[in-house]
């Protein structure tokens, strides 16, 4: 039954998502234009328009509109500019292959100005591609063009106008998808009290889920504070929507903060029954935070919340009963503590969404510009960029020669009439990294052949045109939905309906499927070598700046807790925002380490080292978080010396590391101090408290243990 309901929510959340709704839009706009002109025999004009829209959908990604809008419009005129271009340079081999040269370096250059630049890009030199094997007089040249422009204009309208009739649809979608994924975060967390998972394969699990947790909070984050609508003319919904993105980052938080030393707890008490309890427990609230985020995603009705109450006091009941039998239960209280926590949250998450207040809080205080970062778009950008110190500039060498080897490659072996299906595969496998290179290419050919196996039974078993037609268009909506979520599923539905479309041109979808799958063999041959002997630059010889990064954001969070401590006052803004530091870096560490492991063996280093540091940070900011979110919400109290003092070792143990990780010889400078004022008159000071002393302790154990790993790193 749990299962059932499970796929059920999958089901309901793509469905109601983001994704299959811009699958939608794309198949519209490509489809209309061919089939409402192929019934006045222009078949040929119609698919240029749907080139057109097809080039557009791909820069019109998912963030506020003014930047859709701008993205779009940019996409529109280098199509144009392209397909002219293009045209007159096919008149001749060398010109072609100059253009395709320079077109290649240019428009991966732009990916310097960041992803949405970087589809753009992609859009230019799909249309490159798609017109270099269309021969046109000069008329004809210009006429396809303007096709082009028609076509992308259309797109552009649909779109703008879907905005403007459900202008908070995108921004409930990425947000109820930012839930989904951190209820995924917290199904990974329970399993730590599982004793019948490794501890190694959850926090690998755990690393991976945070990496896509922190893109997607980036994604509403972009939405919710870079546009109008949200911020400068908010109204109740647009309000309430920023509210519960707040109250979604605070319980990641609380779910990131219930860190313990899980195999010291699996060795005492996992002979008990207690850990399967607390593992079920967080599983059954990690399906209610789904089910929350599937109400904001679809506004639809949703089944009665769960009421935590009795499964957390049975919880307690089992926790009493254990008494001393297996030493202390402090543990054990102060997990049943956070997940009581949870539950709250949970609730008001709820409440919020089934009885929407209709006079928000106020959202004056959270500033919201300083949580999202802007992009400059300026030449100097380009020109700083212009190195082999970029990577950019490496990965943009790159494609600009692997596609002019592909198209010589299929100047010279003459085997069918798609070639240009050589470097489409190349610019779409062909990544910065190679990690994603690898995994495209294998991605690739895999969703190929069984897209193509899919697409040949079809056409031989099933003779209905009706039935073809309507498969296609299915194909197209699985391939639209796809495509910035699942590779290999886009490709598995792109390859039948290719050659489905074939088939209706009059092609011979046999002859085809063949051409296809050695074209995207060769094609991805090239990339492979591109990416392997083409200035290659190595996860390995690039993880100095991710490393720094994360050490320097716990750094600045251990400050923080010092400060805390030491009675200076903290504003909530601020520690959201080094909060939020903290785990962007995180995220981004654990996606490098994930890159690296999938690159050749003997081009990793150190990658047992580089897993254990990344662990750990993880562990010091979770432990961080336990304590300074508590103590955040109580008035500013001044602690004893001795508990400062254990802080400031720990402080000074990573400032020292953070210094030799940047080449810096060792120090014994004098111990940190606070930041900022402490309050001359603390109301309060604090008694010790031997909680709070025992894990402080383990923080400046962790700090210290972090330390030394920066010394064996630089070995």
């Amino acid at each position: 039954m749990h299962s059932i309901n499970r796929r059920t929510r999958q089901v309901n959340y793509f469905l109601s998502g983001q994704h299959f709704s811009n699958g939608f839009r794309t198949t519209v706009s490509i489809l209309l234009p061919s089939l409402i002109l192929a019934q006045f025999d222009q078949l040929t004009t119609g698919m240029a328009m749907s080139m057109g829209a097809l080039s557009v959908s791909l820069s019109d990604a998912p963030g506020p509109i003014q930047h859709r809008r701008n993205a779009m419009a940019a996409t529109v005129v280098l199509g144009v500019i392209v397909a002219i271009v293009t045209g007159f340079a096919r008149m001749n081999d060398y010109t072609l292959g100059v253009e395709i040269l320079f077109f290649g370096f240019l428009f991966s250059m732009l990916a310097v100005y960041g992803v949405r630049a970087t589809s753009v890009g992609t859009a230019a030199i799909l249309i490159m591609i798609l017109t270099l094997d269309r021969p046109l007089d000069p008329v004809g040249i210009l006429r396809e063009a303007g096709l082009i422009l028609v076509g992308g204009v259309w797109y552009t309208l649909i779109s703008l106008v879907s905005v403007q009739l459900r202008p908070y649809r995108l921004a409930r979608q990425s947000l109820g998808l930012c839930i989904h994924e951190i209820a995924k975060f917290m199904s990974i967390k329970a399993d730590f009290y599982d004793t019948h998972t490794e501890l190694d394969t959850d926090y690998r699990r755990l690393l991976a889920q945070q990496v896509t947790v922190s893109e997607k909070q980036d994604e509403v984050r972009e939405l919710l504070f870079k546009n109008r609508q949200f911020v400068a003319e908010s109204t109740n919904t647009s309000r309430l929507l920023v509210l519960t993105f707040v109250d979604t980052v605070d319980l990641f938080e609380q779910i990131v903060t219930m860190y313990y030393d899980y195999a010291a707890i699996r060795e005492r008490f996992g002979k008990t029954r207690v850990l399967n309890t607390i593992s079920r427990l967080i599983h059954r609230q990690a399906t209610e935070l789904d089910y929350i985020g599937l109400r904001v995603q679809s506004v639809a009705s949703s089944r009665k919340p769960i009421d935590f109450t009795h499964p957390l006091n049975k919880l307690k009941s089992e926790i009493d009963a254990l008494g001393d039998r297996e030493g202390s239960t402090l543990v054990l209280k102060k997990i049943l503590v956070g997940l009581r926590n949870i539950s709250q949250r949970l609730a008001i998450m709820q409440k919020h969404i089934v009885s929407p207040d209709t006079n928000p809080t106020s959202l004056d205080d959270l500033e919201y510009g300083r949580f999202v970062s802007h992009q400059a778009i300026d030449v100097k950008s380009l020109r700083d960029n212009l190195t082999l110190n970029s990577s950019v500039f490496r990965h943009s060498v790159r494609v600009a020669l692997a596609m002019l080897l592909g198209f010589i490659v299929t100047q010279l072996i003459d085997y069918g009439h798609h070639s240009y299906w050589v470097l489409l595969t190349i610019s779409v496998i062909l990544k910065p990294a190679f990690s994603l290179t690898k995994q495209r290419n294998i991605e690739r050919i895999i969703g190929t052949f069984a897209g193509g196996v899919i697409g040949l039974a079809i056409l031989k078993f099933i003779p209905n045109t009706t039935t073809h037609f309507v498969l296609m268009v299915l194909f197209m909506l699985g391939t639209y939905s796809a495509q910035r979520v699942n590779y290999i599923i886009m490709v598995i539905c792109l390859t039948p309906y290719i050659l489905i479309l074939f088939n209706f041109l009059g092609i011979s979808y046999y002859g085809a499927a063949e051409e296809r799958l050695l074209d995207t063999i060769l094609g991805g041959a090239i990339a492979f070598a591109a990416s392997y002997l083409v200035f290659p630059r190595w996860e390995s010889e690039q993880l100095t700046k991710p490393l720094h990064d994360m050490l320097n954001a716990n750094v600045r969070y251990t400050q923080l807790l010092l400060n805390i401590l030491s009675g200076v006052p903290i504003r909530v803004v601020d520690y959201k925002l080094a909060r939020k530091d903290v785990y962007v870096t995180s995220a981004n560490m654990a996606a490098a380490f994930e890159r690296m492991v999938s690159e050749p063996k003997h081009k990793q280093r150190n990658e047992r080292l580089i897993y254990k540091f990344v662990v750990l940070n993880h562990i010091l900011s979770s432990n961080i978080a336990t304590i300074t979110s508590t103590l955040l919400t109580d008035q500013a109290q001044l602690y004893s010396s001795s508990v400062i003092r254990t802080v400031k070792r720990a402080l000074f143990a990573l400032t020292d590391g953070l210094r030799r990780l940047d080449g810096a010889p060792e120090t014994t400078s004098s111990e940190p101090t606070a930041s900022g004022q402490p309050l001359s008159d603390p109301s309060v000071v604090a008694a010790d408290d031997p909680s709070l002393t025992e894990q402080l302790n383990f923080i400046q154990q962790i700090s210290s243990d972090i330390s030394k790993l920066v010394d064996q790193l630089k070995k």
